[in-house]
């Protein structure tokens, strides 16, 4: 079996790609980190292109035929970070995954400290770039994101999106990724129960090009926030964050419309034409349609996956049977 896999998406990183491949190799050679896995030894380097238009594909099928370790995996066209991401995992075959991005901000030397710390019991190590070389139109509205994402998810981690980490091959099994959900990848491993921590990673100023994310970014990060806010909190139990938020709109509609109905009769004030009276029945209906749409989504929820959902860390004395049965419940 691999010890190793290094999953790399990139997109249109034809400079950097060489010299980012003979760090990797350098990397690879560190007799601590060859200690560390033990003997035999091995890794893999999961190239992903993701869509490149400015030759780096030649380049990357050009290196992968004088490198056996070399994997290259090329999209049809651009499908972003989590697509890439989501293809390597499922390709990569070491007991160990170490991703990083392709732009050489990401030290390779920050891999056997990774790889290190998960020898030490956690799932997951996700770098943190403590010091980070971008400048502030980056890193002010990441430490918004990383702060509010941190407060929202209780997961007590500084860099959610940093493209350095390190996951036992169990995690990168069995989360699932869609959007742009690869930057809440701690978040959606510490929902299954995984052990997760961070550790500061050298991180570098860009050398060639420019990052290829735009502001359109934030609005996906936000609404794949609330995605897997609702995914992590409440998937299991859609009836407690749509019955609660129906009940306090059924309830403040029934009373404000006891209030017009009392006003109208001790005080004989007109009903009619009262803007109040239309925001009680339109808060009534709204706690009725959200108080619906949970007990349509917990029966949908119920019977899509039989109610329960878990996750198996490890079993005893079980058959080959009740194995079977456990894991494909």
């Amino acid at each position: 079996m691999t010890s190793l896999s290094l999953v790399i998406p990139f997109f249109n990183e034809k400079q950097s790609l060489p010299e980012l491949i003979r760090q990797l190799y350098d990397a690879m050679d560190d007799p601590e980190l060859q200690r560390l896995f033990g003997a035999p030894f091995s890794f893999e380097i999961i190239l992903v292109d993701d869509g490149s238009t400015d030759g780096s594909t030649a380049l990357a099928r050009t290196l992968c035929a004088s490198k056996p370790e070399l994997r290259l995996i090329s999209f049809q066209r651009n499908f972003g970070k989590t697509a890439a991401l989501t293809a390597g995992f499922r390709t990569a075959e070491g007991i160990v995954v170490c991703t990083l991005d392709a732009d050489l901000q990401d030290d390779p030397a920050s891999i056997r400290p990774l790889a290190a710390k998960l020898f030490e019991g956690y799932d997951l190590v996700s770098g943190w770039k403590k010091e980070r070389m971008d400048p502030p139109g980056k890193t002010l509205p990441s430490k918004l994101f990383n702060a509010v994402t941190r407060i929202f998810t209780g997961i007590p981690i500084h860099d959610f999106n940093c493209g350095i980490k390190a996951y036992r091959r169990e995690v990168t099994e069995r989360i699932e990724l869609h959007g742009e959900m690869h930057r809440y990848i701690p978040v959606l491993a510490g929902w299954n129960g995984f052990r997760i921590t961070e550790l500061p990673v050298n991180h570098r100023p860009r050398l060639y090009g420019s990052t290829k994310f735009g502001s359109s970014r934030f609005f996906a990060g936000l609404f794949d926030f609330l995605a897997v806010l609702f995914i992590t909190r409440y998937f299991r139990r859609p009836m407690h964050f749509f019955g609660m938020a129906g009940l306090i709109s059924f309830l403040s509609g029934f009373s404000i419309s006891l209030y017009v109905t009392l006003d109208k009769i001790l005080n004989f004030k007109p009903v009619s034409n009262r803007p109040i009276l239309f925001l009680g029945i339109l808060l009534i209906i709204l706690g009725a349609q959200l108080f619906s749409t949970g007990l349509l989504g917990e029966m949908l929820s119920t019977s899509a996956q039989g109610g329960n959902r878990y996750t198996v860390k490890e079993t005893g004395n079980l058959s080959q049977q009740q194995e079977a049965q456990l894991r494909d419940h």
